[in-house]
């Protein structure tokens, strides 16, 4: 069902972009308003023409395939439960629970004190 859905949906948004571009835009009668004949500047006709019939239609059917979509996809995943995969929880034991340390804490304050600013000898001008 939705591989149908699907396929429609792809088929209509091509067709909808294909009959948009065929139609002729609302601003190309825009050099006659400067010619006096101010009721053609924005398009002023009586009903809709072919094109923008079909476009509304299939602006329809797109809008519904999508929110069909939409629907199915998040209802399939609606029965899962993310909580009913899960692995069980074991308790850590004493040895995962303390911190692991690079280095044994007697050579660790020894490197933090080798890595401490070098000693420079003092100066004779400095009393």
């Amino acid at each position: 069902m939705t591989l149908i859905i699907t396929v429609v949906h792809v088929l209509v948004s091509l067709a909808l972009i294909f009959i948009v571009l065929l139609q002729k835009g609302s601003g190309a009668d825009m050099g006659a308003a400067f010619g006096g004949s101010s009721q053609s500047v924005f398009g002023a006709r009586g009903s809709g023409s072919f094109l923008g019939k079909v476009t509304a239609a299939l602006a329809t059917v797109f809008m519904i395939t999508s929110l069909t979509l939409a629907f199915v996809s998040t209802q399939k995943g609606a029965n899962i439960s993310v909580m009913e995969n899960a692995p069980p929880i074991s308790k850590p034991s004493s040895e995962a629970s303390e911190p692991a340390s690079p280095m044994p804490a007697k050579e660790s304050s020894k490197a933090s004190e080798s890595n401490a600013y070098p000693t420079v000898p003092a100066s004779p001008t400095d009393k």
